[in-house]
């Protein structure tokens, strides 16, 4: 038998449970405020770890760039590992982007509908499409852009410069006879042997380091050009991460 004290106590276990949803408008816009501020943190604080890593990897190529050009006799691979560690970089702030942009969603799709519509009470649209978006995307959160678009828009805004810049520094590298430990006749390289010669990496000859060269950084500029296009929210306005 089930006591009258347990009975009770269930109710009121029951009572404290049960969510409590807004019953008049001043209710929703006060839950409407609260969450719109909570979103816009979690969106900070993702902003903030895709400045870290762009940060890192202005750092680590500006100091291997330093090293490899200021003696002869540092070898020109230590640009292709930099390539290779901004690379990285690039990768891991693309999967943070990826989660950068939910929460920026959800805050353009509050700001678009809502609070741009509260200042402009004439132009009030049909609520019930944006608000059934927001409701299906926290009930089943999911990823808007894909990786790789997510690559392509971080390469276009910051990472396709250092690229440029640690390709040209390379080029420097190896096309200067005073930049190479054997010094040449000339002050740079007259011939396509001498630069193979040059981008030579221990037993890997110097043409297949340039293929490799040539064919990253024409996948990247591949990518850049496939997606241009802005899906979901960065497709209105311009003022975009």
């Amino acid at each position: 038998m089930v006591s009258q004290r347990e009975i009770t106590n269930n109710a009121e276990l029951s009572k404290l449970v049960a969510p409590t949803f807004p019953t008049n408008s001043s209710e929703f816009t006060n839950a409407l405020s609260h969450y719109y501020r909570g979103e816009m943190a979690r969106m900070i604080s993702w902003r903030d770890r895709l400045d870290r890593t762009t940060n890192w990897a202005i750092a680590g190529g500006a100091a291997m760039l330093s090293v490899s050009l200021s003696t002869p006799n540092a070898h020109h691979g230590m640009l292709l590992f930099a390539m290779l560690l901004v690379f990285l970089l690039l990768f891991i702030e693309s999967r943070r982007y990826r989660f950068f942009h939910v929460y920026r969603s959800r805050v353009r799709l509050l700001e678009r509908n809502y609070y741009a519509r509260l200042f402009a009470p004439g132009e009030m649209t049909d609520p019930t499409h944006w608000m059934k978006q927001l409701s299906e995307d926290l009930g089943l959160p999911h990823f808007t852009i894909t990786r790789t678009h997510a690559m392509a828009r971080r390469l276009r805004r910051n990472y396709c410069w250092i690229f440029l810049i640690l390709l040209l520094a390379w080029l420097l590298k190896t096309t200067t006879s005073t930049l190479q430990p054997r010094v040449g006749v000339s002050a740079f390289v007259r011939s396509t042997g001498e630069l193979l010669h040059n981008a030579a990496i221990g037993y890997i000859p110097g043409w297949a380091v340039l293929i490799v060269i040539l064919l990253f950084y024409g996948w990247m500029l591949y990518l850049m050009l496939i997606h241009r296009e802005a899906p979901g929210e960065l497709a209105y306005g311009e003022v975009h991460v």
